[in-house]
């Protein structure tokens, strides 16, 4: 087995992308008839595309899905008659419990196949159906939760366990807004499924997700230096929300504190955090940690500084000059009260 996203798991290649190994992948939904140039289906953060066929006219949905977008796409299949289609434009096929036939029909394409668990279904279920693939000889399976027709929100105690069990990567999807994104990513999920014309807010809202919480939670061993770097991006992605958190946490402390600012350092609770945090970073240890803690909260003493610098401003320009005594509330709000005739 292929695999460094999560301990145990086989990857799925699908066209350019790797579906359970690096990074968690977003696959967003194409309606039938969109080409993909602008609106939702066209808004950067997706790693792969579906497209259902259910609505007929399956050769005309996916060419335009095609002449729109030029990743990996995913098609789900009307009926047996739009496999040869699927088989032509398509990287994958998606499939579910409502047809068996189906279902074995599209895993002998020797295309990877998303099995979509049925809203009844247990998970022994769902893991039969993975299994009527592997017993047409395809073994590129993922499965997905739920990734119907509702796309109401994972059941993601069913995901971590449908992974850990079967070995198989597994998408599932995050509910409306995306909203469940973050925890989808954390309970083990290797992708987030969207639904067809899901808002483009949605989708970034997805990639952030795999992106930061991914960065905290998914192991990685990329074995070349582009893969290398991503990985890095993403921990960079993740580091960066972290400390403008850190500032704004600092800047609480800053303006409660007696004494504030580089005259109110408690170097003994700096030190403390250290050898806190070389528990978690011994690679690193405190010396190392010590001088990036040290450049850290600097640098959030100093962003403090010009906050409060900019506040006392913003109080001198609002108060009325010397000499001058401010007008009482109510002349204040009368010069502001609009004239009605």
């Amino acid at each position: 087995m292929s695999s460094n996203g999560r301990p145990g798991v086989s990857a799925v290649r699908i066209a350019s992308v790797t579906v359970g190994k690096g990074a968690a992948v977003v696959v967003a939904g194409l309606p039938a008839g969109d080409s993909g140039a602008g609106g939702p289906a066209g808004e950067p953060g997706a790693d792969l595309r579906w497209v259902s066929l259910s609505g007929g006219a399956a050769g005309e949905a996916l060419t335009s899905a095609r002449a729109g977008w030029g990743g990996p796409l995913l098609a789900e299949p009307g009926s047996a008659d739009d496999l040869p289609l699927v088989a032509l434009h398509a990287d994958g096929v998606v499939a579910g419990p409502g047809d068996l036939p189906l279902l074995r029909a599209a895993a002998r394409l020797g295309m990877p196949v998303v099995v979509r668990r049925g809203p009844s279904d247990s998970l022994d279920d769902w893991l039969r159906l993975a299994g009527h693939c592997h017993d047409e000889g395809n073994q590129d399976v993922v499965l997905c939760e739920p990734g119907g027709a509702s796309f109401a929100s994972a059941d993601l105690a069913l995901v971590h366990a449908a992974g850990r069990r079967s070995g198989m990567p597994v998408l599932a999807a995050p509910g409306e807004g995306a909203g469940l994104a973050a925890a989808a990513v954390a309970a083990g999920a290797d992708g987030l499924w969207l639904a067809c014309g899901a808002a483009p807010d949605a989708v970034l809202a997805a990639r952030e997700a795999v992106t930061v919480v991914g960065a905290l939670v998914r192991p990685e061993a990329p074995d070349t230096v582009t893969d290398a770097r991503e990985a890095i991006d993403r921990v960079d992605a993740a580091l960066a929300v972290l400390l403008e958190r850190r500032a704004a946490l600092a800047g609480t402390v800053q303006r409660l504190k007696p004494v504030g600012g580089f005259a109110g350092r408690d170097m003994d609770r700096e030190r403390r955090l250290v050898a806190a945090m070389a528990r978690r970073a011994p690679a690193l240890g405190e010396g190392r940690l010590a001088t990036v803690m040290n450049a850290v909260i600097e640098a959030g003493l100093h962003l403090a500084e010009e906050r409060r610098s900019r506040a006392r401003e913003s109080r001198r320009l609002a108060a009325p000059p010397a000499g001058r005594p401010r007008p009482p509330a109510s002349e204040l709000l009368a010069a502001h009260r609009p004239d009605h005739d």
